[in-house]
């Protein structure tokens, strides 16, 4: 009999069943799916041999969450690490680019380089500071408070009206605005500049890395070492309600707040039920995953080095596809999220060919198939590029929903990324991932800090659980621990 269960092999459930599988209790993960993963997972969606990655694809937060870190991530998988973090590209051939030196990139954004380095570098020379700071909870006393006041200041800036005031030209307001965007929200706002800074400072320091064999290799290491500390991982097992469990001494539910209101059937306090019905979700994307005869024909130099391409355009541009999303409608020219992994992991497709991985941002619950949309925003940018494809596949919001139960609308941050979504999520208080529910813990991205392939919000659920009912302290992570 398990001490412990986990439903949900996302990476957060997976980082909860490694803590507790660390400390010696016994561990039994239940997926749905016919495989783990969730957010994790690679397969041949079109044709063999061709490898995409089913969700996230590049994975900057992982070298810098401190689960990762202390799982010595870098260690078990094999990480490839573009020197172009990411860049975006311009009319006229040009594009700004994210280089992993801080100094090259300074270098190569004109009239206004320096004042992109004064932007960033302070970050970057406080970089442990501020991942302390946004990869845990924000409602604690920073670790770093020089760190913290240094990101929040620049936080005011980038998410307000006042966040061009520093720049004279294009390229660096489209280098910040590319890659605030991930936030899924509407621009500027102070949670898209904080997920933006944070993700811009790792460009210059961990760097956005490609793991060879896809995202799988990911959860395919933390399987493997739950598995060699006597924990199981079962696929194919849906449970439907906590009853279903076997009488374990701690739950960990790597679901959304829905998921949670299902499993407990109703035996939650009415306030807390409250709470959770009222958690809001934000817009979702569509995803259009390319197998293509050749690479991406750039027409802006360096582009082809970027293991992320941000593609959308000016500052402005950008801004609006977004504020057009966040009124519930699809933008004619969307922001579209670029990867080629086979550029930098020659396994993911054979010889010739190359696999793309894009997303735009839609509605919440859109059907819309959007691959024309990002199709002529590539060949905007890319001219040629419609004659490489040899074939694509969409799936759009409504399609996301139904392959994760945790994307609710496709949105697969589970929550709505503005300052009260990061405050509250699924609630206010310092331990959110407790329930009232006596030894249930919830552990999926709908709780601090959120969305990314951190593990930390399973990490932080495993940490109290293992204070509160098995009174044992944090274990080893590491290979040799």
């Amino acid at each position: 009999m398990p001490d412990v269960a986990v439903v949900g092999s996302g990476p957060n459930g997976l980082a909860a069943a490694v803590t507790l599988a660390r400390a010696g209790l016994k561990v039994h993960v239940y997926e749905a799916a016919p495989t783990a993963g969730g957010g994790l997972r690679t397969a041949e969606l079109m044709e063999p041999g061709h490898w995409h990655d089913i969700c996230s694809a590049v994975h900057p937060m992982a070298l810098a969450s401190p689960f990762f870190r202390e799982f010595e991530l870098s260690r078990r998988v094999r990480l490839e690490v573009p020197e172009v973090s990411y860049g975006t590209p311009l009319d006229g051939g040009r594009a700004a680019l994210a280089y992993h030196s801080l100094e090259r990139t300074v270098a190569g954004l004109g009239r206004d380089g320096a004042a992109f380095g004064r932007l960033m570098a302070p970050l970057v020379q406080r970089a442990d500071g501020v991942a302390d700071l946004t990869l845990n909870q924000l409602l604690r006393i920073p670790r770093d408070p020089v760190a913290a006041a240094l990101f929040g200041a620049r936080v005011l800036e980038q998410g307000s009206p006042l966040w061009g005031l520093r720049f004279r030209e294009d390229l660096a307001p489209a280098l910040l605005t590319g890659v605030a965007a991930h936030a899924v929200a509407r621009l500027p706002a102070p949670a898209a500049a904080g997920a933006g800074l944070m993700l811009g400072m790792l460009a210059h320091t961990v760097g956005w890395p490609v793991p060879a064999g896809g995202s799988a290799a990911i959860a395919e290491a933390m399987v493997a070492d739950i598995e060699a500390h006597g924990g199981a991982v079962e696929t194919g097992a849906r449970i439907g309600s906590l009853a279903e469990l076997p009488p374990v001494k701690a739950t960990l539910l790597d679901v959304a707040p829905p998921g949670l209101l299902a499993l407990a059937e109703g035996k939650l306090p009415d306030r807390y039920r409250s709470a959770l019905g009222a958690f809001r979700f934000g817009d979702a994307a569509c995803k259009v995953d390319f197998i293509l005869s050749g690479p991406v024909p750039w027409a802006a130099p360096g582009l082809a080095d970027a293991g992320t391409v941000h593609v959308g355009g000016t500052r402005a541009e950008m801004a609006e596809a977004e504020n057009v999303v966040a009124a519930g409608r699809h933008p004619e020219r969307p922001y579209v999220l670029v990867s080629q992994p086979s550029r930098f992991d020659s396994g993911r497709a054979p010889g010739g060919r190359h696999v793309l991985w894009t997303y735009c941002h839609v509605p919440s619950g859109s059907s819309v198939d959007m691959a024309g949309a990002v199709i002529a925003q590539l060949e905007r940018f890319a001219p040629g590029f419609r004659d490489l494809v040899v074939s694509h596949q969409v799936t759009t919001a409504a399609g996301l929903a139904d392959y994760n139960e945790n994307y609710v609308g496709g949105d697969f941050s589970a929550g709505l990324m503005d300052l009260r979504g990061m405050l509250r999520r699924p609630v206010a208080g310092p331990v959110p991932w407790r329930t009232p529910l006596p030894g249930v813990y919830l552990c999926s991205s709908s709780t601090p800090p959120g969305p990314g392939v951190t593990g930390m919000p399973g990490f932080h659920a495993a940490k109290y659980a293992l204070k509160d009912i098995f009174g044992l302290a944090v274990p080893e992570l590491g290979i040799d621990g």
